[in-house]
């Protein structure tokens, strides 16, 4: 499994060189020790398959990060001649949507991993030469921490791809341990205090926050509640037995029209048998567990349970408050337990379990409001579009974040179990379609104070 590297204190513009090159190689091995993983437990076959229109082949991942990795570290920072210009346009992911990137020319297995090994090669290479000030893309390493966050989402991409896949488990990881003694004594919900909070980052606290995470700005939320945990397989089954799919009141007019085009019922990967509800979990079937946190649900499911319940999904400034906010100090931290990097105590990231921990678990890594898991398990639906802060600029490249802001994508907070801890923070802001179910997603509720 990957493995991540905690400091107390994150890589700043002033760190010595040697400890940002030392940081740097960890987390681009990191990333790499995993796509091997995710890669290597399948043959050729698998890897050249497309186990569903919705994702890529896996193929197609492996070659994309390495040329990724070729563009940005190769020729943008290191300056080096182009190795592979002429497969550039196959692996442009706005080029090619996934549904059609089999029909492609790809490289074959063989060659996509000798290519990988390559542009691995000659980027160490660069990263022993390089100085990390002046180029903006050198100051504090960002490229290099911008490329290994680059490949851990693709790895958490070729995840969801795995658990698409049929047949036999191809990969296995130990289970999560269970629930602390006091997760059932928890209240259920936790009240959040009214005022500002600064949300956000900048580059002087977080190096490698991509740009959609800037620039830090503060925000008024007022006074809210928010649940403890997350919202439970055994809470949204009640919702499923209190026919929550067939009646039209708690959906979004859009949802409730998926709902009955697509003949919704359950969460994806869920099914009744012998009068039992049982789920697809990477290639075994089980019980669905009433202890864990709900997964792959929509927004607009999430949303649906949320009215039911008489709530509402939290709003993403909600969200980051309950996460960061220390109503001591008045100041917000990277992550809710601290500014610490993310240990095995905190969280349940780096694909450590292939599944999410029990509700309530992890009470080290709780914020100081009380409020759990809201890092690693599943992510987190909230209420917003996604949208750029006040003051956004786009770095390096509008891509990454400015052409997917707007109505069509709603935010997802906090990372799952599929999340690796360099791709994750208290600041860090995913997005995704309000039907999308293959991803790793969730959901907490909130309610207005009052």
């Amino acid at each position: 499994m990957t493995a991540h590297v905690s400091s107390d204190s994150p890589v700043t513009p002033g760190s010595p060189p040697g400890a940002l090159r030392r940081r740097a190689y960890d987390e681009l091995a990191a990333a790499r020790a995993r796509t091997a993983l995710l890669t290597d437990s399948v043959d050729d076959g698998e890897l050249t398959a497309q186990h569903s229109p919705l994702m890529s082949p896996l193929v197609w991942d492996l070659a994309h990060i390495s040329n990724q990795e070729e563009q940005w570290l190769l020729r943008a920072v290191g300056g080096r001649e182009a190795l592979r210009p002429d497969i550039d346009p196959l692996y442009d992911a706005f080029e090619h949507p996934r549904a059609t990137r089999p029909s492609l020319p790809l490289l074959p297995p063989p060659e996509a991993r000798a290519y990988a090994a390559e542009v691995r090669d000659r980027v160490l290479d660069v990263l022993d030469r390089a100085r990390f000030d002046g180029d903006p893309l050198l100051d504090a390493a960002f490229a290099f921490g911008m490329v290994a966050q680059h490949e851990q989402q693709h790895d958490e991409t070729m995840l969801i791809t795995h658990q698409l896949r049929r047949g036999p488990a191809a990969l296995t990881a130990p289970a999560p341990p269970p629930a602390p003694a006091d997760a059932a004594r928890l209240p259920a919900e936790v009240r959040v205090p009214g005022g500002p909070f600064t949300m956000g980052t900048t580059h002087e606290e977080e190096p490698w926050a991509l740009d959609n995470e800037r620039p830090a700005h503060v925000r008024l939320v007022p006074e809210f509640f928010i649940d403890t945990v997350p919202v439970t397989c055994g809470a949204y089954r009640r919702f499923i037995d209190d026919g929550g799919y067939r009646d039209p009141r708690w959906w979004a007019p859009e949802g409730w029209a998926y709902v009955r085009e697509h003949g919704l019922r359950a969460p994806l990967f869920w099914r009744q048998e012998g009068g039992q509800w049982v789920r697809r979990r990477f290639g075994v079937v089980e019980p669905v567990p009433d202890e864990e946190p709900v997964l792959h649900v929509s927004w607009y499911e999430a949303d649906a349970y949320a009215r039911w319940a008489g709530r509402r999904l939290p709003t993403e400034a909600e969200w980051e408050k309950a996460a960061r906010h220390d109503p001591v100090s008045g100041r917000s931290r990277r992550y809710p337990w601290g500014d610490g990097a993310p240990e095995p105590r905190h969280a349940n990231l780096g694909q450590r379990h292939l599944r999410p921990a029990p509700a309530g678990s992890y009470p080290d890594g709780a914020s100081p409001l009380g409020v759990r898991q809201l890092v690693g398990d599943v992510w987190e639906w909230t209420a917003d579009d996604f949208l750029p802060y006040p003051g956004f600029v786009a770095f390096p490249y509008r891509e990454y974040s400015e052409v997917f802001f707007g109505p069509g994508h709603k935010v997802l907070r906090g990372g799952a179990f599929s999340v690796a801890p360099v791709a994750c923070r208290g600041t860090f802001r995913n997005w995704d379609l309000p039907v999308r179910r293959q991803i790793f997603a969730g959901f907490r509720t909130a309610r207005d104070a009052g």
